[in-house]
């Protein structure tokens, strides 16, 4: 209730406040949705579970969790990243902003991102849903994850694990190197700023969207690039809190209380629902 409840407060703040009619305001909206969509897709049915004490899932309900999970992690990865190119070019190129990063840009963005996402989600889904299942099929997780349904198969999967791995690569590490690569530059740029207002404006930006990337980053880099014989389940399971329903919590509440314009813009909001009621 708490990720649902701040990210559309921040999606509605986003799309009702003119101020923050921009492409990094764009693409945070596009960031807080899939949040909320994310934990849409795990959270119910895993309380459903814990409630009714069945613990249990369908196969056909397995197979579009992983789906839509596999979509909003993949495409998450890649916004973050599109994320820190939007920063790099409005501290490093502001001159260019206009041309390197508008409107239409966000857009060609973000829709990338979904659809580079989804490809991903389909290959790796009807892969796995197409694995012999053998013995027990207890999933000892409390989602249906790729590295938790490999394990119960009954076929060597170690091929398959290499196809993991060239997706951790594209969806993890590179973004991730993007993002580094990206600050560094904007570390380098803000240092040689004389006003001390701009340096703490812009590191305000900064240092929340690299709060959300190391939580969102760290758990899944540590998932998805070790091999299936380092998993245990205690581990993946703490991971998995972490990016699937911790980040998406926390991602409205870094994002507000470290940026002036969206306190200004829930201020404004506020005293104008106070208003009407007056």
């Amino acid at each position: 209730m708490v990720a649902i409840t701040g990210n559309t407060v921040l999606i509605l703040l986003i799309h009702f406040e003119i101020r923050l009619h921009t492409p990094m305001y764009f693409l945070l909206s596009h960031l807080s949705f899939i949040d909320i969509l994310n934990i849409c897709s795990i959270v119910p049915k895993m309380a459903s579970n814990f409630t009714s004490g069945r613990k249990s899932i369908s196969f056909a309900g397995c197979g579009v969790q992983i789906f839509f999970s596999l979509i909003f992690l993949s495409s998450e990865c890649l916004l973050l990243s599109a994320m820190s190119y939007d920063r790099y070019v409005a501290i490093c190129r502001p001159l260019h902003y206009p041309i390197l990063m508008n409107h239409q840009i966000s857009v060609l963005l973000a829709a990338g991102c979904w659809l580079v996402g989804t490809i991903n989600s389909t290959i790796h889904t009807t892969y796995v849903l197409n694995l012999p299942f053998c013995g027990t099929r207890a999933i000892d997780h409390f989602f249906c994850e790729v590295p938790a349904m490999l394990k119960l198969s009954c076929i060597d999967t170690s091929h398959y694990e290499g196809g993991i791995n060239v997706s951790g690569v594209v969806f993890l590490l590179l973004p991730f190197s993007i993002i580094l690569a990206s600050y560094y530059q904007i570390l380098r740029t803000v240092l040689h700023i004389k006003s001390m207002e701009a340096q703490k404006k812009a590191f305000s930006t900064c240092s929340s969207h690299l709060a959300v990337v190391i939580m969102y980053y760290g758990p899944g880099i540590f998932t998805y690039m070790r091999p299936r014989s380092y998993h245990t389940p205690g581990q993946d399971k703490i991971l998995a809190i972490l990016y699937t329903i911790l980040t998406p919590m926390l991602n409205p509440i870094i994002y507000s209380l470290r940026n002036k314009d969206v306190l200004c813009a829930l201020k404004k909001v506020s005293g104008k629902l106070l208003v009407h009621r007056n």
